[in-house]
């Protein structure tokens, strides 16, 4: 009896063990990824000490801009596969791709397409829209810029625009707003923003565009005015890029401003894309580049550099309200360089308030005042005793630089973000959240 009573007890014993494994089993299969829209914003060119200069011009040393405000950070690691430091397209593959490759690839390697980390022979973008989501690109650079191209276009090389700009116009993205007119019309034929176009080609991309659908809007006034039901939008905001990268010396001999005055700011073109998009009423993906960060600190001009920050930070703004609205959806950002290596540095006499700063610091780095080299220092908005400092710009490089990128995410899924981040996982965070699938390493 006693020899039945322990037989009966182990298989008692073994059947809930095995009712305990099934369960859990199952409880892992429903705690699935949620799956929503995704919102990639890339400050180009923008590290840490940027965003710390943009904090004290715009909101003092204790406040607080939209990009600080966001939910999760990490440390991005930028290094393409031959490179310790980042080209805008060799990293813009590696966004849209997931996987590493050389610095001077655009989305192809040796004219062979490069295999994403997801096992497809196209970016996130195209998978995206072949999963029946809704796309868009957003620059305030030229249509070719990488940053945004490289999601639907690639190439051999970044100069071949012509190839460039074709794949774009043809990829079926239901929205891209950006500059580039020029790159759009055969060479010779003036277009609306008065410049004669470059294509070697001869094609018209322009009336091809209006063949396929899209509806073309040219300035800030024809975007805002776009119906909610529009089908699919181009915008040709410029003749190149939508700003004037040139330093701030250069601009006021050619009594040039920052940006053209009838383009919209990222931040208009991101609003605007999230209205006809949610009306879609799809899951959708959209990358946004603020081009002109890098561009501005490459010609190491502060003052831009700053304003294309501002405007940045505003996009994100509208981002995260987008997101209290519609929590199924994450916003992610990161730029991959430091362009130009910005520094702050500070005035703290009082005396020295009102003088030009010196053109350059003791170790021979060019410093930039409120106006450019030689000029007042930059006045930042008031900390919390209400007091004003003053600091100036110091710049390392004209070049793109490693080190100093801060990756953030902010709504659905933003806890995926490693503290550690690698510019591949980049593409898993965003494939996640589109997808619901978790990528290996």
């Amino acid at each position: 009896m006693i020899m039945e009573f322990n037989q009966k007890s182990k298989i008692f014993v073994i059947l809930i063990l095995y009712i305990f494994f099934v369960t859990s089993c199952s409880n892992i299969k429903t705690t699935k990824l949620k799956t929503g829209n995704v919102i990639f914003i890339h400050p180009d060119g923008s590290a840490a000490s940027m965003w710390c200069a943009l904090r004290l011009l715009e909101k003092g040393p204790d406040g607080k801009t939209n990009w600080d405000k966001m939910e999760r950070m990490g440390l991005y690691r930028g290094h393409l596969k031959n490179s310790t430091n980042s080209t805008s397209h060799g990293s813009a593959t590696v966004h849209a791709f997931g996987v590493k490759v050389d610095n001077d690839i655009f989305g192809i390697n040796a004219k062979k397409p490069i295999k994403s980390l997801s096992g497809k022979d196209y970016s996130i973008m195209i998978e995206a829209k072949k999963a029946g989501k809704a796309v868009a690109l957003i620059n305030s650079g030229h249509i070719c810029e990488p940053g945004t191209g490289v999601f639907v276009a690639n190439a051999s090389n970044r100069d071949f625009t012509d190839t460039i700009s074709e794949q774009i116009i043809f990829s079926s993205t239901d929205i891209i707003l950006a500059g580039g007119e020029e790159l759009l019309l055969p060479k010779g034929q003036i277009g609306r923003h008065g410049k004669p176009g470059k294509r070697k080609d001869g094609k018209n991309l322009i009336e091809e565009a209006e063949k396929l659908g899209y509806t073309i809007v040219y300035n800030r006034e024809e975007l805002l005015a776009l119906p909610l039901d529009t089908e699919k939008v181009l915008g040709v905001f410029s003749a190149g890029h939508t700003f004037n990268d040139k330093n701030e010396e250069t601009l006021k001999e050619r009594n040039l401003p920052l940006y053209n005055e009838n383009a919209p700011s990222v931040a208009e073109m991101t609003e605007k894309a999230l209205k006809i998009i949610k009306h879609k009423g799809k899951n959708f993906f959209m990358v946004v580049e603020e081009e002109s960060t890098d561009n501005f600190s490459n010609a190491n001009n502060a003052k831009g550099a700053l304003e294309a920050l501002n405007r940045a930070d505003a996009a994100i703004g509208l981002a995260m309200s987008y997101i209290e609205k519609n929590p199924n959806t994450l916003l992610i950002t990161a730029a991959d360089s430091d362009a130009g290596g910005m520094k702050v540095v500070s005035v703290p006499d009082p005396k020295k308030f009102e003088e030009p700063l010196p053109s350059k610091e003791s170790n021979g780095a060019p410093v930039d005042g409120r106006e450019g080299t030689g000029t007042l220092p930059f006045i930042a908005a008031p900390d919390q005793f209400g007091n004003r400092l003053r600091f100036g710009i110091s710049w390392a490089s004209s070049e793109d630089l490693g080190g100093g990128v801060i990756t953030k995410t902010h709504g659905l899924n933003s806890e995926l973000l490693p503290n550690n981040v690698d510019n591949t996982d980049i593409y898993r965070v965003i494939y996640a959240t589109l997808f619901g699938i978790k990528l290996p390493k």
